[in-house]
């Protein structure tokens, strides 16, 4: 049923792509830039695979890496990630798309095979240095390598697709990062119960395969190690393919340069043979308000989006407050609800708004607000550990129904706020930001607004993983302030517009009105 409802996912976001042609580029065309960004699309999926993997391996290792080391080993990370990107965006922007996806991936793939070599050598009791200690450097190795893949996916992008079809692009690049998500929890988690030692009579698809292909059968100790190999290896097969198939620019496909009216036309206007340095780049980003406020939005999207997605498995284990459902079917949840807000993010952008990103943004901020606060509520009004008996609750009072729907009410607020904070992510970093960038910046554009995003992961992962030792309540509290923060901004944004597209969306309504006028005159 899951591999049907993946595969939809697949079938349709490739439909839509093929419907969505407003600016009626010739079949020719749309098909060579499908094989551009779908090879690009799936190492960046599997680059998440990479990444979120250490969630996975947390719950599977058990005692062997407690909150406090988890959320060390995921805060040492995201930081490098964030402090890497201010880098990593203008040197995208000088390499091209192409050769830093090649350089994200190739790293990420090797550093995921020594992860892969350190948890293998703890199990084996043959580590000599603390496993935190060590995941935590190789962690942070993995994730600046991580960082060339979404700045040079949004680099491409930007030579790719015209402001009026990026709020599409914008659908598809959440729904990729939602099938990363998948491929992370779901796979991932398949890969681990696969591994461990005790299993069924009747053995899994997953194990069977994994058995034939690494001999599991007789072993002492969980093969927990191929939770990062797999990703690795998977990683290393689409570099390959982007090698082959991936163009930095339509030109270099055999097509006319495309003019995608984003910050960049008025650039090309005024000199188009000029160049920034590398240092004149970063501060032509920084000192545009525009994309600090968006870098302000995306770093509430990261402390809301690794809030949920890295903590929630680790609630419901410690607490038992987790829907079954919804736990043992986590990927697929992140994929559904991440393809769901990416496409409305999109679809309200261009079909709303004419292609304003903030009003999408500022809906999905209300929804989180909403369903933070619910948590919040969830979470203080009863104490975490709250029974009928501890707390003296009249049954058929609020507080007894509180106690029994809390587990609901908490997994509905965490899916439906994965929806949400993916329709920010995708509208903002997976398009905004080329729209104000344009795509002479579009990688630095990112990769500051990316930074902001993965520091604020790294807030929530350093502090909730130090609050939630002692209170689970914690959660929530870190999370709900955010939401009003995103919500703030995103109102303050509504009805910004690049100098470019704005003119672009002047003359195509004076064409249209001069049209209208033609046939009443005839």
């Amino acid at each position: 049923m899951v591999g049907l409802l993946v595969a939809g996912a697949f079938a349709y976001i490739i439909t839509v792509y093929f419907l969505t042609n407003p600016l009626g580029h010739t079949g020719k065309f749309m098909w060579r830039r499908f094989v551009n960004w779908f090879p690009l699309g799936m190492t960046y999926s599997f680059l998440y695979m990479g990444r979120y993997n250490m969630s996975v391996a947390a719950v599977a290792l058990g005692t062997l890496m407690d909150k406090k080391t988890f959320g060390m080993v995921t805060g040492s990370g995201l930081t490098t990630y964030a402090i890497g990107l201010l880098f990593v965006g203008p040197l995208v922007d000088r390499l091209g798309g192409k050769r830093g996806m090649l350089v994200g991936a190739i790293g990420s793939s090797i550093f995921n095979f020594a992860m892969a070599i350190v948890v293998s050598m703890k199990l084996n009791g043959t580590l000599d240095v603390s496993m935190g200690a060590a995941l935590a450097v190789l962690y942070s190795l993995n994730m600046l390598c991580q960082s060339f893949g979404a700045v040079s996916t949004i680099k491409v992008k930007s030579y790719w697709f015209h402001v009026r079809e990026r709020g599409t692009f914008g659908a598809i690049f959440g729904t990729l990062i939602s099938m990363g998500v998948y491929f992370a929890f779901d796979w991932g988690r398949a890969i681990a119960n696969a591994v461990q030692l005790d299993q069924p009579k009747d053995p899994t698809f997953a194990r069977v395969v994994l058995n034939n292909l690494f001999s599991l059968e007789g072993r002492t100790v969980p093969a927990l190690w191929l939770i990062f190999a797999i990703p690795a290896a998977i990683m290393l097969v689409w570099a390959l393919i982007d090698v082959i198939l991936l163009k930095d620019t339509p030109d270099q496909a055999g097509f006319d340069p495309l003019d995608t009216h984003d910050a960049s036309s008025d650039e090309m206007a005024g000199d188009p043979t000029r160049k920034d340095t590398y240092f004149g780049l970063i501060w032509r980003v920084l000192s545009n308000p525009v994309i600090l406020m968006i870098g302000v939005v995306e770093l509430t999207s990261g402390v809301l989006r690794d809030g949920i997605l890295s903590w929630y498995l680790l609630f419901s284990k410690e607490t038992g407050m987790g829907v079954e459902s919804v736990t043992v079917n986590w990927g697929i949840w992140g994929a559904v609800t991440g393809i769901a807000g990416g496409f409305a993010a999109g679809w309200i952008s261009d079909r709303f708004f004419n292609s304003r990103r903030a009003p999408s943004a500022a809906l999905m901020q209300a929804i989180m607000f909403a369903t933070t606060g619910l948590m919040l509520l969830c979470l203080t009004v009863v104490p975490v550990k709250g029974t009928l008996e501890s707390t003296g609750a009249a049954p058929g009072s609020f507080t007894a129904w509180l106690i029994g729907a809390r587990p609901m009410i908490i997994a509905a607020c965490a899916v439906t706020t994965m929806m949400a904070v993916i329709g920010v992510h995708s509208i903002m970093s997976g398009t905004a930001t080329a729209d104000f960038g344009g795509k002479r910046a579009a990688g630095t554009a990112t990769g500051i607004a990316d930074a902001f995003s993965k520091l604020g992961a790294a807030i929530q992962s350093f502090v909730i993983g130090y609050l939630a030792t002692n209170d689970w309540s914690y959660w929530p509290m870190v999370l709900f302030p955010f939401s009003i923060v995103g919500l703030v901004f995103s109102i303050r944004m509504w009805t910004l517009l690049p100098n470019a597209t704005r003119k672009y969306l002047a003359e195509v309504e004076s064409k249209k009105l001069a049209e209208r006028q033609a046939k009443r005159g005839l």
